[in-house]
C-alpha cells in the first residue's frame, strides 16, 4: 500500500471513530439512536433500561428483605401482646379514621359521637382507598397493599435521588431509610409511604429540571397531607436557585407550574368552609382532638419532658420524640450552614409545625421519615465512610424492630 493509500485509510478510520463518538445514545434504553423504534421496540427499550440499573434492583431487593425482617418481627412480637389478625396488626389508630372516610365521608359513622375530628385529615388517600375498595372489598387490605406497593416505589425513587447527589451512595441511603426507627409507619396503613411515593420523585425531577412533572406529583402528595405544601416551598426555592430553574432560557415560563401543588390544599379549604364554614376547620379539629395548637417551643418541649417522666407507659414513645426534634434542629442546622436553601425550605416549616404548633411533641418521630435529606446525607457519609453506616444501624436498627413490635401489638410510637 503506497503512503497516500494508507494516509487515507488513516483518514477513514479516523472519520469512522468520530462518526461513532458523536452518535447520540439513547441512555433511557441503553442503544444507539437510529435503531427499530415503535411500541415493540421502545417496550424493549424500557425492560433493558430497567433491568441494567443495578441501583435500582438493589433498592428493591433492600426493600424486600425490609418486608420480610418486619414480618418476622410482626410474628416473634405478637405472644402473649395480642391475638389480632395479621392486617389489624398493621391498621392502627389513624388508618380506621381513613377507612371511615373513605366508607361514610366526612360524616363518619352514624354511632360515631367525635366524626368532627376527620376533617383533619386530607382526603387524598381515602379517595385513593375509595377507588380501590372497587376491586379489593376489604380496606384494611387495601390500605396495606397502598404502602406495600408506594414503599417498593419510595425504595427505587430515594436510591436514585441519592446517586444524583453521589454515585455510589443509592443503597447506603436506602438501607439507612428502611431502618430508620420509624420505618414501621412505610407497612402501616398511614400517609407516609403513599406521600413519599410522590414527594422523593417530585424532589429528583425538580432536581432534572423537569418542573412540570414535579409540581404533578407534588400536587398529588399535597392532597394526602399539608406536608405537601411544605415540598411545594422546597421546589420553589429550588427553582428560583438552580440552572434548570429561572435562571434557564425562558425559565419564567415554568414558574406558573409551581402554584399546581397549592390546589388541592385550596380546594379542601373551599370544602371546608362550605361544610363547617371555616376555612381551617382542619386545624381546628387537630387543636380540638390531639391539642396541636400554637405554644412557645420551650413550652412545648417541657410539657413533653414531663409527660416522659408522668406517664409510664408512654415514657419510652416521649423521649423518641425528643430525640426526633433533637436531629430535626441539628439537620437544618446544618443545611443552613451548607447553604442548601431548598433542602432548608422544605424542613424549617416542618420544625415550626411540630415543635412549635402542638401543645407536646407529637408524631416528631413519624414526622422523621419525610426528612430526605437526613436519610441521604447518611447514605453519601456512609458511602465513603463505612464505620458511620454501621454506627447509624447500630443505634437505629434496634430501635427500628421494636418499634415494629410495639406497633403492631397495639402499643403507640412515633
Amino acid at each position: 500500500m503506497t503512503e497516500i493509500q494508507e494516509a487515507g485509510a488513516a483518514r477513514e478510520r479516523d472519520a469512522d471513530e468520530a462518526s461513532e463518538k458523536m452518535t447520540p445514545v439513547d441512555t433511557s434504553g441503553g442503544t444507539a439512536t437510529g435503531e427499530q423504534t415503535g411500541p415493540h421496540a421502545r417496550r424493549e427499550r424500557w425492560a433493558v433500561w430497567w433491568l441494567m440499573r443495578s441501583s435500582d434492583r438493589t433498592a428493591l431487593l433492600i426493600w424486600f428483605f425490609w418486608q420480610v425482617a418486619s414480618y418476622i418481627y410482626l410474628i416473634l412480637a405478637a405472644p402473649g401482646r395480642t391475638e389480632d389478625a395479621i392486617l389489624d396488626r398493621f391498621n392502627r389508630y389513624d388508618s380506621y379514621n381513613f377507612m371511615d372516610i373513605a366508607q361514610y365521608g366526612y360524616d363518619g359513622r352514624p354511632e360515631d359521637q367525635d366524626s368532627p375530628r376527620l376533617v383533619a385529615f386530607f382526603p387524598g388517600l381515602p379517595l385513593l382507598l375509595r377507588a380501590l375498595h372497587l376491586v379489593i372489598p376489604d380496606m384494611r387490605l387495601a390500605l396495606v397493599l397502598i404502602s406495600f406497593v408506594a414503599s417498593a416505589v419510595v425504595a427505587v425513587a430515594l436510591s436514585r435521588l441519592s446517586e444524583s447527589y453521589r454515585e455510589g451512595s443509592g443503597h447506603w441511603t436506602v438501607l439507612a431509610f428502611f431502618l430508620s426507627p420509624f420505618a414501621v409507619f412505610l407497612m402501616a396503613g398511614y400517609t407516609e409511604a403513599p406521600f413519599l411515593a410522590l414527594a422523593i420523585p417530585a424532589w429528583l425531577l425538580a432536581r432534572r429540571g423537569r418542573w412540570e412533572a414535579a409540581a404533578v406529583c407534588a400536587a398529588f402528595a399535597a392532597s394526602m397531607r399539608i406536608s405537601g405544601l411544605f415540598l411545594a416551598l422546597g421546589l420553589v426555592v429550588m427553582f428560583l436557585v438552580s440552572r434548570d430553574g429561572l435562571r434557564a432560557p425562558r425559565g419564567w415560563r415554568k414558574a406558573p407550574w409551581l402554584v399546581l401543588p397549592g390546589v388541592p390544599v385550596l380546594a379542601y379549604m373551599i370544602y371546608l368552609w362550605n361544610r363547617t364554614g371555616d376555612l381551617m376547620a382542619w386545624k381546628s379539629a387537630e387543636a380540638q382532638y390531639w391539642g396541636r395548637y400554637p405554644e412557645l417551643p420551650w413550652n412545648v418541649f417541657i410539657d413533653t419532658w414531663h409527660r416522659s417522666l408522668n406517664e409510664p407507659i408512654l415514657a419510652t414513645s416521649y423521649r423518641e420524640e425528643i430525640l426526633s426534634a433533637l436531629v430535626l434542629v441539628l439537620l437544618i442546622i446544618a443545611r443552613l450552614v451548607r447553604r442548601n436553601w431548598p433542602d432548608l425550605a422544605y424542613l424549617a416549616p416542618q420544625a415550626v409545625a411540630l415543635l412549635a404548633m402542638s401543645s407536646f411533641y407529637m408524631s416528631v418521630g413519624r414526622a422523621s421519615l419525610l426528612w430526605w435529606p437526613l436519610y441521604i446525607s447518611v447514605g453519601v457519609v456512609g458511602s465513603r465512610r463505612p464505620w458511620v453506616m454501621m454506627a447509624y444501624l447500630a443505634v437505629a436498627a434496634p430501635i427500628w424492630a421494636i418499634n415494629v413490635g410495639n406497633f403492631t401489638t397495639g402499643a403507640w410510637v412515633g
